[in-house]
């Protein structure tokens, strides 16, 4: 009888580089369009072809072979969706650092060369991914692997969209966004990185429209004070008894607006107060603790 001798250690590369391609070999992964069996199916979330993959995309896609692979053991039908996303703005910046690299950027390059540069970094990534997801074990129907911007999902996006304005559901409305100078485009809050910076406080006087003196607002957004529409003040504070239903004068525009009593108004100077696009009376900015607490504009 022959002897076999046990390695000391696990040796990956011996033993998941054979058993995957037994897998895909004999398609185990495939899910099958007409079945009798119960579905189970999961949507990978798309992993954005910026770069390659991080222990964060490691873990969370082994929970999902975990789930997958338990639910065919179970005798469901899985399908286990795969794809990669374009990632917008990031891979823009991403392919724009490399131009800056070379000594150049996207407007001396032209714009159909700087489109052709990004996805040919598509081409790379996407497939620098695809392979770790591979190497990770991941069960994912290969067959149905799918980009963001393939062109039968864009159409479904936009056949959605437009469905979606038809019932209303989508509207053009005015809101504060994030803008970015640079790129001069709107950023979703996920791409917008934070940084606390020292600012100054600044002290506006607004005259009061049909009696002497003025009342303070502080804030360190001066620029807001042309979308004022209101200013709100706490009836229980003392200092502001009687002044509901005045006005006063905006400075620079010189025009007045209300001064309105909100209860809900808070009288801390710490407290962050939230921008309105209406003409309701909402807060819009810091107040002062010793001169106007609770003294803020809405703006429109």
């Amino acid at each position: 009888m022959q002897k076999e001798s046990m390695p000391k250690g696990y040796e990956p590369k011996e033993v998941e580089e054979k058993w995957y391609k037994y897998w895909e070999d004999r398609q185990l992964f495939r899910a099958e369009a007409k079945s009798d069996r119960k579905p189970f199916c999961i949507v990978i979330p798309p992993p954005n072809v910026t770069g390659s993959l991080h222990m964060g995309h490691a873990l969370n896609n082994t929970l999902q072979d975990i789930l997958c692979r338990f639910k065919k053991m179970q005798g469901y039908n899985v399908l286990w969706q795969p794809g990669t996303d374009h990632a917008g703005i990031a891979t823009q910046n991403v392919v724009e650092r490399e131009l800056a690299a070379k000594g150049t950027d996207r407007h001396q390059i032209g714009r159909e060369k700087f489109i052709e540069l990004v996805w040919e970094w598509k081409e790379k990534y996407g497939g620098v991914i695809i392979n770790q997801l591979k190497r990770l074990g991941s069960s994912c129907d290969w067959s149905r692997e799918r980009f963001t911007m393939d062109e039968g999902l864009s159409r479904a996006v936009r056949e959605v969209f437009v469905r979606l304005y038809e019932e209303k559901l989508i509207y053009r409305g005015d809101y504060i966004i994030n803008w970015c100078p640079r790129c001069r485009t709107a950023l979703a809050d996920l791409e917008v990185e934070h940084e606390e910076m020292d600012s100054s406080l600044y002290y506006i006087h607004y005259r009061f429209k049909d009696r002497p003196g003025h009342l303070t607002v502080a804030t360190t957004r001066p620029e807001t004070l042309l979308g004022d529409t209101a200013v709100a003040v706490n009836p229980e504070d003392e200092r502001y008894q009687g002044l509901a239903g005045s006005q006063v004068i905006l400075p620079v525009l010189n025009k007045p607006i209300p001064l309105a009593s909100r209860a809900s108004q808070s009288r801390s100077f710490s407290r962050r107060i939230n921008c309105s696009i209406s003409s309701d009376v909402l807060p819009a900015a810091y107040s002062a603790p010793t001169i106007a607490p609770a003294l803020v504009p809405a703006m429109q």
